[in-house]
């Protein structure tokens, strides 16, 4: 099945009070896990590649590695830019083949914000390409971003910021953060303002970046074969699946796959050292991804049996 773009998945999620996960993939098996997940679970699916994954892989590698995986499923797929840095990022992964990309201008002043990010809506749109723009921003620090401190999204300036860029969908700061390491007290997310930036955007789709829970078995497993993931924090499962009757249609899953991944090669390690043939460490790994993503699809982002 081809690529799709996320209208439709949006219309139907936002109608419905779920939301969609954008999962990002680094290689194959990340790739092939979440699909066999999305695939027992008949749910629609957002890959996306950040820039780190750009580096790592290629973003052709990456391309054809999901038109492969689209060639045994019918699930409706969308391929994703996460967190473009510039406009000619965003202009590679369009004229690339891709069906929506993240324009991220929030560290810019707000009127350059808008600029580039009108900017990227011309172009993206007359191609069929859908915008995810920024606004406010999320402290914390993953693949290759960060940010000391957090700017909670306005709510008046969501409403002018998407008037005047045309942008599609908007990436909202209200507690989430980057990474593994998000609270040292509490968790809690601002629904008070989640829910007037949906009542002033009524119908309007909004994402959540920085949404990982990081499981505690997985920080637990990594701890206990050797690794020091530390006092690793995340937002409870809880508090997304209530936002996403707020509006929020995208949620943004990166960090708990690699913790599930690389809890699991660490146990492998140890307990068979003979093992030298990656194969034998990746499948389990593979299965750790396809296991947390189907999970997610299942408990937290309410998107089984959605296509």
């Amino acid at each position: 099945m081809p690529l799709t773009g996320p209208k439709q998945m949006f219309e139907r999620a936002y109608k419905e009070g779920y939301a969609i996960g954008a999962f990002n993939v680094n290689n194959m098996e990340i790739i092939q896990g979440i699909m066999q997940a999305a695939g027992e679970e008949q749910a629609p699916l957002i890959l996306q590649v950040s820039a780190g994954a750009r580096k790592y892989a290629g973003q052709n590698y990456i391309v054809k590695l999901i038109e492969a995986a689209l060639m045994d499923t019918d699930l409706p797929v969308v391929l994703h830019l996460d967190h473009g840095q510039d406009f000619n990022i965003c202009k590679d992964c369009i004229d690339g083949g891709f069906t929506s990309v993240m324009y991220d201008g929030s560290h810019l002043p707000y009127e350059e914000n808008i600029a580039v990010t009108r900017q990227v809506v011309e172009y993206a749109h007359a191609r069929g390409v859908w915008v995810e723009a920024e606004l406010g921003q999320l402290a914390g620090v993953e693949d290759e971003v960060s940010a000391e401190h957090s700017v909670y999204t306005d709510p008046d300036q969501a409403v002018d910021f998407v008037k005047r860029t045309g942008c599609d969908s908007l990436a909202i700061a209200i507690g989430t953060s980057h990474g593994a390491y998000k609270f040292t007290g509490e968790a809690k997310l601002d629904f008070a303002r989640l829910e007037k930036i949906t009542s002033m955007l009524p119908g309007y789709p909004l994402v959540l970046h920085g949404a990982s829970s990081v499981p505690q078995e997985f920080v637990d497993m990594a701890n206990t074969y050797g690794g020091k993931v530390g006092s690793a924090k995340g937002v409870p499962e809880d508090l997304l699946r209530k936002a996403a009757t707020y509006g929020v249609c995208k949620i943004n899953i990166d960090t708990d796959i690699r913790l599930a991944m690389t809890a699991t090669i660490r146990k492998h390690f140890m307990e068979k050292p003979a093992d030298f043939d990656p194969r034998a460490y990746l499948k389990p790994a593979r299965d750790a991804v396809k296991n947390m993503v189907q999970h997610k699809i299942r408990n937290v982002l309410g998107c089984s049996n959605k296509i």
